[in-house]
């Protein structure tokens, strides 16, 4: 097999193999993703194919990657600065994703990590709006059940925060009709117990 071809099969089976993983998730296809992993491809194979260009197939998989997905990887680094409380840091790289032109479900899945900052950081009205209007696009089909899940979770956690205690319990039953089986699930179940005891009124003793 030449190294065009090879770099071909390479390019068009990671496209194939992540526009599947997607499906699983329930964040529908994106166009821009294979766009992109299709015009990368057509270029670098070309390249070979015309010239003495070349390059390892595992190099070309590796930018390939970092080309299509790189939304997706400013996004895990801006929340792990979040995490540790870094959360100027945090959005500074959120905002370079923002200009990389992320797809549907990059944009999407970049706001829930924002608002999950913005919740993180004690901005609690700023994370309910900027939650809110991500659950607002979700019927859109490219959120995905455990992006969907986490902003639920992390709204009721907000309502909960600001005493909203209805709209908090909805957003946690909304993360059990969500993904029931989910590490946000489990949350939610104990965060809706403990809301339960904290209704139930204490018993009163009998007079003797």
């Amino acid at each position: 097999m030449t190294l065009p071809v090879l770099l071909l099969f390479v390019g068009f089976a990671y496209i194939i193999l992540f526009g599947g993983i997607s499906l699983l998730r329930r964040e529908g296809l994106s166009l821009r993703f294979a766009i992109e992993g299709v015009v990368f491809t057509g270029l670098v194979s070309g390249l070979a194919a015309l010239t003495s260009f070349s390059v390892h197939p595992v190099f070309f998989l590796l930018f390939l990657y970092l080309i299509t997905m790189r939304v997706r990887l400013l996004v895990d680094i801006g929340t792990i600065f979040a995490k540790r409380g870094r959360f100027s840091q945090a959005e500074r790289i959120y905002q370079l994703a923002v200009r990389l032109w992320p797809d549907q479900t990059g944009s999407l899945v970049l706001q829930v990590n924002r608002g999950t900052a913005l919740l993180q950081s004690g901005k609690l009205d700023e994370a309910i709006v900027m939650l809110n209007g991500v659950l607002e696009k979700s019927g859109q089909g490219f959120l995905g059940v455990k992006y969907e899940s986490a902003a639920h979770y992390n709204l009721a956690v907000a309502y909960l925060r600001q005493k909203h205690d209805a709209q908090a319990v909805r957003e946690f039953n909304a993360v059990l009709d969500t993904w029931p089986a989910s590490e946000y699930a489990h949350r939610a179940v104990a965060a809706l117990e403990k809301q339960r005891h904290k209704d139930t009124p204490a018993p009163v003793e009998k007079q003797k």
